[in-house]
């Protein structure tokens, strides 16, 4: 099962969590999102390789960052 890691910015509380982890979520194939509030680290895990462009655009929805 791929997994990837990414760094979003911008995420201060609980509920920048949620709302990270609801909208990767929604991608699928995907089949679990860890979020580390104090790293920023987001780990996906998926049956399938998602496209980083993906991941991106999710986290964008979110109102964060992916930093690069």
């Amino acid at each position: 099962m791929p997994s990837s890691t990414y760094t979003v910015t911008g995420m201060t509380c609980g509920h920048c969590v949620s709302s990270v982890q609801k909208e990767i979520g929604k991608i699928d194939g995907v089949t679990s999102v860890d979020v580390d509030l104090a790293s920023g680290a987001v780990t996906v895990a998926s049956a399938a390789p998602i496209a980083d462009a993906d991941i991106v655009a999710a986290v964008d929805e979110a109102g964060y960052e992916v930093a690069v």
